[in-house]
C-alpha cells in the first residue's frame, strides 16, 4: 500500500501540469466556496466542459486532479462567508456560522478563520487517509459481485438517498424518480431502441450531464441571487476595542483542546462521506449538535467559541475522501462533487467501480503508458498536496479573500457566472439545445429548492440509472427464475448477496418512517 502512495506522488510529480493545476484548484475553489450560494460542485460543474475540451493538452490526471481538489478547497471556502457575512458560502458551513459569526462580531474574525482552516485541514487529512486505505480493501471485496448484487446495490443506494437526503421521505423518493426519469431518455442499452424522446432528435443522444449540473447548481442559484434586494456586507474584522492579544490567533493551548473534538468529528464525517447522497450539509449538523450535547459548557455554544467552528468544520472536510469510496468500489458516488467526476474518469477510459484498481489495462496518457491504479494514487496525493495547499492560502489570506468579495458588486457578479454557465452549457456538445436545458433544469432547480426536494438526489440518480439499468437487464439474462435471482442467496454456482442489500435498504425505510413519525408525534405533543 505505501508502494502505491509513493507511486502516486511520482506519477503526479511526473506530469508537468498536475502540480499546477492542484494549487490553482486549491485557490479558485476557495473563491467559489466562499461566494455566498455558490457551491463546489457548481464551481465543478462550469469547469468540468472545459477540462474535457482541453483533456488530451493537459493529461487526464492534471484535470481530474484539478476537480478534486477544487471539491475539497470549496468546501473549506464556504466557511469563509459563514464566519464573515453570516451567510454560509455552501451548505456544508451552515453550522459554522453559529459561532462563527458572533466571533466576528466580537473582533475575533481572525481567531475564527484560523480555526476552520486548521480544522478543515485536519479533517480532510482524516478523510483522505480512510479514502485510500479503505477504497482498495472494499474494492478487493466487491470485485466479485455480479450483475444481481449489482443492481441491488443501485437499489439500495436509489432507497437510502431518496429516503434520507430529503426532509421528508416522499420528497426524497419523488427527487430520486425525477431524475432517474429524465436519465431514461435516449437510447435503450440493450436493444439500441429510443425511449422517451418526444420525437426530438437533440434527446436520441440523451440527456447530458453538464447543462443538467449547471442549471440545477449554478442557474437555479443565479435566481436565487435575482431575488435578493440587499447586498451582503462583511463585518469590519479588525481589532478595534478588542483588548486580547489573541484575537486573530489559534492559539495552542485552544488547539490542543479541540484534538479529541475534531478527531470524533472526523469519524462523523468519514461515516457519513460513505453513506451515498448524505454529504458534508448533513456531517456539520451532526458533529455540532452531537459536541455540543458532550460538552460541559452548553450554554457558550452559539455565542461564539472555537469548538463549535472546529467541530462542524473538521466534520464536513472529512466526508470529501470518504465520499469517494463507494464511487471507487461500487460506481455509486457518495456525493454530488462525486457525481460530477464521474464524467472525467468516462472522458480518461476509466470505469468507476472495483475493477478501477486494476493492472490493466493501461491507459496513455501525456505521451506514456500509465496503469489505472497509478492514476487512482495520483489522484490521492492531488488530494494530500491540495489540502495543504488551500489550508496555507486559508491560513494567510482568508480575510483578505473575504474583504475583496465582500466590494463585489452582485449586480455584475451573478450576471457574469451566468453567461459563463450558459458558455459552459453550449460547449460541453456544440448544442443550443443544451443551453436550453441548462435553463430548463435552471427553474427546476429553483423550484425544487425552494419546495425541499432534493437536488443530490435528483443528481445521483441520474448518474446511477444507466448504470442500474444495464446491470438490471443483464440480471434477467443470466437468470433461470427471472426476478427471484436478486432474493436468491445463489446464483450460477456461487454465493450471492442481493437479499442482503435489499434486507438493507428495507431497514434504511423503515428506520427512516419511523424517526419521521416519532419526530411527528413529539411535535405534537409539545
Amino acid at each position: 500500500m505505501f508502494e502505491d502512495i509513493f507511486g502516486g506522488f511520482v506519477t503526479l510529480f511526473n506530469d508537468p501540469y498536475a502540480i499546477w493545476f492542484v494549487v490553482l484548484a486549491a485557490f479558485v475553489g476557495i473563491i467559489f466556496g466562499a461566494l455566498p450560494g455558490l457551491t463546489a460542485a457548481a464551481a465543478i460543474a462550469m469547469m468540468l466542459p472545459i477540462l474535457i475540451a482541453y483533456n488530451e493538452q493537459i493529461g487526464g490526471l492534471a484535470g481530474l486532479a484539478f476537480l478534486y481538489v477544487l471539491g475539497k478547497s470549496g468546501r473549506y471556502g464556504g466557511s469563509i462567508a459563514a464566519i464573515l457575512f453570516n451567510t454560509p458560502g455552501t451548505a456544508a458551513s451552515a453550522a459554522t456560522m453559529q459561532d462563527g459569526y458572533p466571533m466576528t462580531q466580537s473582533g475575533r474574525a481572525g481567531k475564527a478563520l484560523k480555526t476552520a482552516t486548521i480544522a478543515s485541514a485536519y479533517g480532510d487529512y482524516f478523510g483522505e487517509i480512510v479514502l485510500i486505505f479503505g477504497a482498495v480493501a472494499i474494492a478487493t471485496f466487491t470485485r466479485k459481485f455480479g450483475p444481481p448484487e449489482n443492481f441491488t446495490i443501485y437499489l439500495m443506494a436509489f432507497v437510502v438517498i431518496g429516503s434520507v437526503v430529503a426532509d421528508s421521505i416522499i420528497k426524497g423518493i419523488v427527487s430520486t424518480l425525477f431524475g432517474a426519469a429524465i436519465a431514461l431518455i435516449g437510447e435503450d442499452v440493450i436493444t439500441g431502441q429510443f425511449k422517451m424522446t418526444m420525437g426530438i432528435d437533440e434527446l436520441e443522444s440523451g440527456m447530458a450531464l453538464v447543462p443538467l449540473l449547471i442549471g440545477v447548481f449554478v442557474i437555479s442559484e443565479v435566481i436565487v441571487q435575482a431575488e435578493k434586494i440587499a447586498k451582503v456586507k462583511m463585518i469590519e474584522a479588525g481589532s478595534d476595542g478588542v483588548d486580547d492579544p489573541t484575537a486573530h490567533y489559534f492559539t495552542w493551548e485552544e488547539f490542543k483542546r479541540c484534538i479529541p473534538l475534531m478527531f470524533r468529528s472526523s469519524i462523523y464525517g468519514s461515516l457519513i462521506g460513505m453513506m451515498p447522497g448524505l454529504g458534508s450539509s448533513v456531517a456539520c449538523f451532526v458533529a455540532y449538535g452531537e459536541e455540543k450535547r458532550r460538552a460541559k459548557n452548553k450554554e457558550k455554544w452559539g455565542t461564539g467559541i472555537v469548538e463549535g467552528i472546529a467541530a462542524p468544520e473538521s466534520a464536513n472536510n472529512a466526508v470529501s475522501g470518504p465520499s469517494m469510496i463507494p464511487l471507487l468500489t461500487l460506481g455509486i458516488p457518495g456525493s454530488t462533487i462525486a457525481a460530477v467526476l464521474i464524467g472525467m474518469f468516462l472522458v480518461n477510459g476509466l470505469q468507476p467501480g472495483p475493477s478501477i484498481f486494476a493492472t490493466e489495462p493501461p491507459l496513455f496518457m501525456g505521451g506514456k503508458l500509465i496503469s489505472p491504479r497509478e492514476f487512482i494514487f495520483g489522484v490521492f496525493a492531488a488530494g494530500l498536496i491540495g489540502i495543504a495547499c488551500y489550508a496555507l492560502i486559508g491560513y494567510f489570506a482568508a480575510s483578505y479573500i473575504g474583504r475583496v468579495i465582500a466590494i463585489l458588486p452582485t449586480r455584475y457578479l451573478y450576471p457574469t457566472i451566468l453567461l459563463i454557465a450558459l458558455a459552459a452549457s453550449y460547449s460541453s456538445r456544440a448544442s443550443i439545445w443544451d443551453v436550453g436545458f441548462a435553463l430548463l433544469f435552471g427553474v427546476i432547480g429553483y423550484v425544487m429548492r425552494r419546495t425541499n426536494f432534493s437536488a443530490a438526489a435528483f443528481i445521483i440518480a441520474f448518474v446511477l440509472t444507466s448504470s442500474m439499468e444495464e446491470a438490471f437487464r443483464q440480471s434477467m439474462i443470466i437468470s433461470d427464475n427471472g426476478f427471484l435471482v436478486f432474493m436468491s442467496f445463489s446464483y450460477q454456482g456461487k454465493f450471492s448477496f442481493a437479499p442482503i442489500f435489499l434486507i438493507i435498504g428495507a431497514a434504511v425505510v423503515i428506520f427512516r418512517a419511523w424517526t419521521s413519525y416519532r419526530a411527528r408525534q413529539t411535535a405534537a405533543a409539545d
